[in-house]
């Protein structure tokens, strides 16, 4: 099918003014002035006094559902297609969290297969919070290396609840990711869960100045409240992660602080943390409270960098599209709005609430209003 999107004003994310996106199938065609004339039979979509984006890439979801600190009562409900489509999330990358007992890799992979299926685009990370990594084939080299859309592994540090790896242990899994990038050509990403623990990234810096392993490997997540020691590791050419799912105006603090600090914009990235647990502690980390966090997040922070921190909408932007590709090295055909590239786009109002979301193609929401639904509705 053969659309174009007409009078539109295009962040690709930089801005490239009023233009027409020709898109087929799942891919942009080209973008440019006066476009429609040469395409007659073409569905034409009015842009006019709307804004097109790139889809949203959320590099850290729970879409099996995450917590569980207090019991099974505690666990979250797993994530939802038509969550993703009202969060103008187009791209995702799939974990689990603190329960690597009653949570699986398998049924990790499975979700992520199923939101492939129903219409956007998802890949996962084995592992979870705790090391020994638990695995599917019960090698991690094999799980990254031959399930295509395991992209590397999750572990967590600095927390109460991990596994407190010594330095020495993670040496040796980040050369196990390392080897198995080297052969499947993927990113090999290790992302870590970084808590509000003493030693903060104090690991990440040891092995990095002792070691020849490349700092594009090491991905820590979860970095809003670090302050001088994620500046340094940005600096260092490292990607570091903010989380979404706080108060929207403190996150956009945070990241803003972080880049007038001198944290390169290139390597800031921003993930919603969605359907993940925040446990609230005491002193002396005994759960006393939790709650869950919602992929709309992602959206809310980004109104909040332009709106609130004034950062400009081409650099806010780069935060859930450009790096995030980057990062994840999709960058041929996710994050940009060129032709050639898969055509996830948002249509956003002059307030930048959704009006249209399109994932590789298909209108998955237009006027505001979902136009597709999950495969599986529970009556009530």
């Amino acid at each position: 099918m053969l659309s174009v999107i007409e009078n539109v004003q295009v962040y690709a994310p930089e801005d490239l003014g009023l233009n027409d996106i020709v898109i087929c199938h799942e891919k942009i065609v080209e973008v440019g002035q006066g476009l429609a004339p040469s395409y007659p039979k073409a569905n034409k979509v009015n842009g006019k006094g709307l804004l097109a984006v790139p889809g949203f890439i959320d590099q850290h979801v729970h879409v099996t559902g995450g917590g569980g600190e207090g019991s099974f009562k505690t666990r979250v409900p797993e994530l939802k297609f038509t969550d993703c489509i009202g969060a103008g999330v187009t791209t995702l990358v799939g974990v689990l969290g603190t329960d690597g007992i009653t949570r699986s890799v398998e049924n990790l992979l499975a979700k992520t297969k199923a939101l492939n299926e129903e219409g956007i685009t998802a890949y996962c990370l084995t592992g979870s919070y705790e090391f020994p990594t638990i695995t599917l084939t019960g090698d991690l080299k094999k799980d990254i290396a031959f399930l295509k859309e395991v992209l590397g592994v999750k572990v967590a540090i600095s927390d109460h609840r991990c596994s407190h790896l010594t330095k020495e242990e993670l040496i040796r899994l980040a050369s196990d990711v390392r080897m198995a990038a080297l052969v499947s050509g993927k990113p090999g990403l290790i992302t870590f869960h970084v808590g509000r623990g003493k030693q903060q990234l104090d690991l990440l810096f040891a092995i990095l100045e002792e070691t020849d392993l490349p700092v594009k490997h090491f991905r820590p997540t979860h970095v809003g409240k670090l302050g001088e020691a994620a500046v340094r590791f940005a600096k260092m050419g490292g990607y570091i992660d903010f989380t979404a799912s706080t108060l929207a105006s403190e996150a956009a603090k945070d990241i803003n602080e972080a880049i007038k600090a001198g944290a390169p914009l290139e390597r800031i990235t921003l993930s919603s943390d969605a359907n993940g647990s925040f446990p609230k502690w005491n002193d002396t980390n005994e759960m006393i409270g939790i709650a869950a966090a919602s992929m709309k997040s992602l959206h809310k922070v980004l109104k909040a960098l332009v709106q609130g921190e004034r950062l400009p909408l081409t650099a806010a932007l780069r935060l859930v599209t450009t790096n995030v590709a980057n990062a994840l090295e999709l960058h041929e055909s996710k994050g940009r709005l060129h032709g050639g590239y898969d055509a996830d786009i948002l249509l956003l109002d002059q307030d930048f609430n959704f009006d249209t979301v399109m994932a590789r193609g298909q209108v998955l929401m237009q006027g505001g209003e979902l136009k597709a639904e999950d495969t599986i509705t529970v009556d009530r």
